[in-house]
């Protein structure tokens, strides 16, 4: 009678639900799966550490809306991708970590890599799986993706004891299960109740986050602010479902950037949540006046009413719900009677974000040396002009000073560690980026510090011939805690905040890519046109002030007193 391992139903599973990548590590406990897989369909792309593995993956299920899949071995590699799952559970990205482990037969006999794996992921993902059956194998796969995707998106781990992908069975005993769903929840009754709302406002705002971007509600929120005139902000991957040179999107939603997030904030009388959450971004809801009202949309009905009471709590996905707003709003004929009633408050918005801007103008266009990062980012904002660059931050003032200036023309074109910070995401997701989409520009702008952590994908993106140009903002530490230090206890403490010059470019140029060094403001894009016209893994080290104090660092050290007082 015909036999089958489990190593070989995983493959098959993969191969069969259309797997294009797995981002991983090898080692002994996945090898059964790996040397299945070898020749096939399924690609395996090799990173250097367990953690970029997951990191790549988590780009690619952002990018992509669809999971992405990471795969590592028992003991030290799945400890090693834990920061890349927290990562990805905060950021609801939907992606798969597939891990090995001791087999049954060895638990509790000291065996190579043995450790109690499954109670460690359990509270970091959406939903954790332990497959004990071969045979099940394919149920499993199916079970891990669907709970990925599904609802709002989450990190899925799937354990697979290596005695078990060893082991035998028929392929008769085998239930193969493959669904594919794609439900866009709609709630319809509250639809007239927000249009009775919006039209009860007089200074009502848009806040579209990730939610939109997951539920590919780009179009129908273009047209929901042109058919109501209401100004628009996005938030993390909800970032470009409205191009920031739309004239009623007034870019970020968060109050740092320089434009009009702040007087909108505070001052709004409506604030309409599609698809984003009140978190520490929003002060936990309190930037946002006491009298303002709420309506919050969210596929999520328990991240609905956090930090704050909701006027109006809306379970749906927000394409579909804002499809159906659309409708009742082009059938009821309210859409020009909004606009007018609203054009007022759009003008106080463009005032202020042009007001905000020029605040921000000297720094953006700073001739000093070192180099001011506000000008370094300027400068890679102003060349990456394309619709559909991607640029990828990485770090803690660097992110600051990219968020505050990034013009996102296009959704999942720019890429962040989000709101669990997590430094080292950016060579995996510039990886990733670039791997997707070979025929786009894509730029990291990352920290000194960040760089340091998963230095060794360069390698990877040389080996693998992935163009990046990595522009590293060098201020010879780690700029975040030495100036939270500075402001909250009066001084930096040496120890963990300074570096020191490093010639990051060199090393590039070891590995065999090309290194470029920049201390002079009108030489950053002329180092970027080199850089992209090479067509090579490219590193430009650019010395930024160290002394330049980010929006994020006095944030720190706000939160550091009130913690220590």
């Amino acid at each position: 009678m015909e036999k089958i391992t489990g190593g070989q139903l995983m493959a098959q599973a993969l191969i069969e639900r259309g797997i294009e990548y797995i981002f991983t590590i090898s080692g002994g406990h996945i090898t059964p799966i790996y040397q299945y897989l070898e020749g096939s369909s399924v690609k395996l792309f090799d990173t250097r550490h367990e953690q970029a593995a997951v990191f790549m993956a988590e780009a690619w299920g952002r990018m992509t809306r669809s999971p992405g899949t990471a795969m590592v071995t028992a003991g030290p590699g799945f400890t090693n991708a834990l920061s890349g799952i927290a990562n990805a559970r905060l950021a609801n990205s939907p992606l798969v970590l597939i891990s090995g482990c001791v087999g049954l037969a060895s638990t509790e006999q000291l065996d190579l890599q043995d450790m109690c794996q499954l109670p460690v992921i359990s509270p970091m993902v959406k939903k954790a799986f332990v497959c004990y059956n071969p045979e099940r194998i394919p149920e499993f796969i199916d079970l891990a993706y669907r709970t990925a995707a599904t609802g709002r998106p989450g990190p899925v781990y799937l354990e697979l004891p290596v005695d078990m992908l060893n082991a035998e069975t028929t392929p008769e005993n085998v239930k193969k299960i493959h669904t594919d769903v794609n439900s866009h929840p709609l709630d319809p009754d509250k639809v007239g109740e927000f249009i009775e709302m919006i039209g009860e406002a007089k200074k009502p705002i848009v806040i579209a986050g990730s939610g939109a971007w997951y539920s590919d509600a780009g179009e129908e929120l273009v047209r929901f602010i042109e058919n109501t005139g209401i100004p628009a902000f996005t938030s993390s991957l909800g970032r470009g479902t409205i191009s920031d040179n739309h004239p009623l999107c007034f870019e970020s939603s968060l109050a740092i950037r320089p434009g009009a997030a702040l007087v909108a904030n505070m001052t709004a009388d409506l604030i309409i949540f599609l698809g984003s959450r009140m978190g520490l971004f929003y002060i936990f809801g309190d930037i946002f006046s006491k009298e303002a009202r709420i309506i919050q949309v969210d596929i999520e009905p328990e991240e609905i009413g956090r930090n704050r009471s909701v006027d109006l709590a809306i379970m749906s996905d927000i394409g579909a719900f804002l499809k159906e707003c659309n409708r009742v709003i082009v059938q009821r004929g309210t859409g020009d009677k909004l606009k007018s009633s609203f054009s007022g408050w759009v003008s106080i918005l463009e005032k202020a974000k042009d007001d905000g801007r020029a605040q921000a103008i000297p720094d953006w266009e700073s001739d000093n040396v070192p180099i001011h990062p506000m000008r370094l980012a300027e400068e890679v904002n102003n060349f990456m002009d394309r619709d559909d660059d991607i640029v990828v931050a990485d770090g803690g003032d660097t992110q600051i000073w990219i968020g505050m200036t990034r013009t996102v023309r296009k959704a999942g074109h720019y890429l962040d560690s989000g709101l669990y910070g997590c430094l080292a995401v950016g060579l995996p997701y510039a990886n990733a980026a670039k791997l997707l989409n070979p025929d786009k520009r894509v730029c990291l702008v990352i920290g000194d510090g960040s760089v340091g952590f998963n230095f060794m994908e360069f390698e990877v993106a040389i080996r693998r011939k992935l163009p990046i140009v990595v522009v590293i903002s060098n201020d010879l530490g780690w700029g975040m805690i030495r100036h939270s230090q500075e402001l909250s206890i009066g001084h930096a403490i040496k120890d963990g905040t300074h570096i020191g010059r490093v010639d990051y470019h060199k090393l590039v140029e070891a590995l065999g890519g090309k290194g470029m060094y920049v201390e002079k403001p009108e030489d950053i894009r002329p180092a970027l046109e080199e850089a992209f016209a090479s067509g090579m893994t490219t590193c430009i080290n650019v010395m930024t002030d160290p002394t330049t104090i980010s929006p994020g660092s006095v944030a720190l050290a706000s939160l550091g007193a009130y913690k220590a007082g």
